[in-house]
């Protein structure tokens, strides 16, 4: 690392420092106060059971924090909240994250090529899919730089997940700007819950190596720590034709976490982790020489690292405090740019009851965004370095208007940006639990999304017309280029939904969201007048389409899910999932390409899974997907299923045989839609995995 690089990472953590020293009064204080005015035993934390042993009937109990940033029963959030236990994850026969969200509900997970994903919540999906927050452990995988994921580059070891958490629809009143159409946190587990070691390895077709280790252990009485490394090899997909491409995918990780329980009121968390890895692509770029594009294959480098560290500190039995602080630094190096972006954030929550029937959480932050962007022709920023300051406060109040039956909810998020300044993000919403298997709740919200860095003040060129073609009669080549425009607004959203959770068995229970939602200031590119650039060399005439906020739409639909166990060594889960979008385009528009947006996402789509234990020691999964066609894309409807079998030869040995894509030799599932790279498709693929835990 630079010298340069060195001096920003030592600036970083004098702010932390700083900052640490500047909220410790204030929390002194806080404590002070309540401490006289409520004298309380202490009570030790009680942790959820180990997910694997849970019961349908449990499942409802699960207790879930993203969607209140607050311990609460899953039963008892007025949203619609999908959580991904443990025993899913280690079913599934997912090696990565992005195809543990497919079993979501709502959620469309779709490959672009070997190591690329469009994953989005009702809709708008895409490679760059702008209104979905993506956190680990609280931590933003939300990229500022084009206001999307960047899914290549997250990663973690499967086996120390301890939940993946999504809400479908708007979570801004708690999370801010970009928690649109949802929210996923994946939430680790706890380094006391991974003593011990474990060591994984496994070999496939398409996953052609792949391995972890990882070890915990206790290092005094009251703290614990872990550290893993990871390693995968995944192979090329195919074209269309059943040619080899050339998007492989290789990636190498480690990192720690430590769990210190510093007295019975206060524990500390401190974690981080750091990657490198190799993204291979085809890639179509405009040149101003003869042919005047050119494509060829890029090797895409990818690394960096984070730290986070997490104070908790318990003032009584009814109110405690969060403080969390993380520094991250991400890389992505291709032709086209290179992007180093760096991320210091610092955010504060306070929770506590008040009168028995209000449990308020509030919070403030304050993210510091820095970022630099080496340009191309293809590719052009200005400024090519910048940073960004966001500043934040949240408040909601839980209101139990009727004990075990009405439960009304209320919150903004307060923020401001360098962008478009103020952002006014409320929500209200109501609870209905007129028995223990019956629950019914709605809400109204809004939410936004702020322009990214690349829809403010960079220029993409996509195409160079030659002279004496159709479309250019002149002597100069024209450039045909998306331009950034600096009074580009915040996307709106106005949401309404409506949810219904019965539990008419022991053994089976529903899940039901309906959804509208209306969408203001939506993104377009509008024609602008054309100019011609003499430098840098050689003369060309520029096309320019300005992103502008010119259309408006709505979407509507509804998610079902089941689950249902009709004998102890067989669970059966369903989801189905409807989406309609309606767009268009404000009056005086010359945009033609923000419509296609809404054929873009799939009208339907369908899950079954299907858990079996054969034997004590051998278990089945079979899970069967449906996806509907994408017109925009030309991408046609697919069925595919997965299969898995599970052996435990001994307790801690486990051997695993996964199928994936098992119906058809490959197929498509999505189409880049903005830089040209070349889409591939999934290949039909098995592997062998061998876990042991020690």
């Amino acid at each position: 690392m630079g010298t340069r690089n060195t001096g920003r990472i030592n600036h970083y953590f004098l702010l932390l420092i700083w900052a640490a020293a500047f909220l410790f009064p204030i929390h002194s204080f806080c404590l002070t106060q309540l401490q006289a005015s409520e004298q309380k035993q202490d009570e030790p934390n009680n942790f959820p059971a180990d997910l694997t042993e849970l019961s349908i009937e449990d499942l409802m109990d699960i207790e879930v924090t993203t969607f209140s940033r607050k311990a609460q029963k899953l039963s008892n959030t007025a949203a619609a909240v999908f959580v991904i236990t443990q025993e899913d994850i280690r079913r599934s026969g997912a090696v990565n994250i992005p195809e543990l969200l497919r079993m979501v509900p709502g959620l469309q997970v779709a490959r672009i090529d070997a190591n690329k994903w469009a994953i989005s919540s009702r809709g708008f999906n895409g490679r760059f899919a702008n209104k979905l927050l993506v956190l680990m452990d609280g931590r933003s995988l939300y990229s500022p730089i084009f206001s999307g994921v960047l899914w290549d580059a997250q990663d973690t070891l499967i086996e120390d997940i301890d939940r993946i958490e999504i809400i479908r629809g708007p979570g801004a009143s708690t999370w801010g700007a970009n928690a649109v159409n949802g929210v996923i946190n994946i939430i680790t587990k706890k380094a006391a819950n991974t003593r011990g070691g474990l060591v994984s390895a496994g070999v496939g077709t398409e996953e052609k190596s792949f391995g972890s280790i990882r070890y915990g252990m206790n290092v005094s009485e009251d703290a614990d720590v872990r550290m893993y490394a990871k390693y995968a090899d995944r192979d090329e997909a195919v074209y269309a034709s059943g040619e080899d491409a050339s998007d492989d995918w290789n990636l190498s990780q480690g990192g720690f976490r430590t769990d210190w329980r510093i007295s019975n009121k206060n524990a500390l968390t401190v974690q981080g982790d750091i990657f490198n890895g190799d993204s291979g692509q085809e890639i179509t770029l405009a040149a101003l020489d003869p042919p005047y594009s050119k494509t060829f294959d890029d090797q895409v480098g990818i690394y960096g690292g984070n730290l986070l560290t997490r104070w908790m500190h318990t003032y009584s039995a009814t109110s405690a405090m969060t403080t969390s602080v993380y520094y991250d630094r991400a890389v992505h190096n291709e032709f086209v740019a290179r992007l180093t972006v760096e991320t210091m954030d610092l955010d504060f929550q306070h929770q506590f009851i008040f009168a028995n029937r209000h449990e308020i959480v509030w919070g403030g932050g304050y993210r510091l965004v820095r970022d630099r962007l080496e340009s191309s022709f293809n590719v052009a920023f200005d400024p090519e370095k910048e940073h960004t300051d966001i500043f934040s406060a949240f408040i909601q109040d839980d209101i139990i208007i009727s004990p075990n039956q009405w439960r009304l909810t209320l919150g903004s998020k307060f923020e401001h940006n360098d962008y478009t300044g103020a952002e006014i993000q409320p929500t209200a919403r109501i609870l209905w639990t007129p028995n223990p298997t019956n629950s019914i709740w709605g809400s109204v919200s809004r939410a936004v999304r702020t322009p990214a860095r690349a829809e403010r003040n960079t220029r993409f060129s996509n195409a160079v017309i030659p002279p004496g073609q159709p479309g250019n009669p002149g002597t100069l080549p024209m450039v045909v280029s998306a331009t950034g425009n600096e009074g580009f607004d915040s996307e709106e959203l106005l949401a309404f939904e409506l949810g219904y959770r019965l539990e008419p068995l022991d053994k089976l229970s529903f899940d039901t969201a309906v959804f509208y939602n209306l969408y203001d200031n939506l993104r377009t590119a509008e024609t602008g007048t054309a100019y011609t650039e003499p430098q840098p060399i050689p003369d060309r005439i520029i096309i320019p389409f300005y992103v502008d906020n010119k259309m408006n739409g709505k979407t509507y639909g509804f998610e079902f899910m089941a689950n249902w166990r009709p004998l102890q060594w067989w669970r059966f889960q369903t989801s189905y999932s409807y989406l309609k979008m309606d767009l268009e385009l404000d009056s005086g528009s010359t945009s033609f390409a923000g419509l296609s947006t809404e054929d873009e996402s799939p009208c339907h789509q369908v899950s079954l899974r299907s858990s079996t234990d054969l034997t004590k020691n051998l278990e089945l999964d079979i899970w069967a997907r449906f996806v509907d066609r994408l017109p925009a894309q030309d991408v046609d409807r697919y069925v595919t299923m997965d299969a898995r079998l599970g052996w435990h030869p001994i307790q801690k040995l486990e051997i695993s045989l996964v199928g994936r894509n098992l119906l058809e030799n490959h197929h498509p599932e999505f189409k880049p839609e903005h830089l040209d790279t070349a889409s591939t498709e999934v290949e039909r693929s098995a592997y062998v995995k061998v876990t042991w835990s020690f």
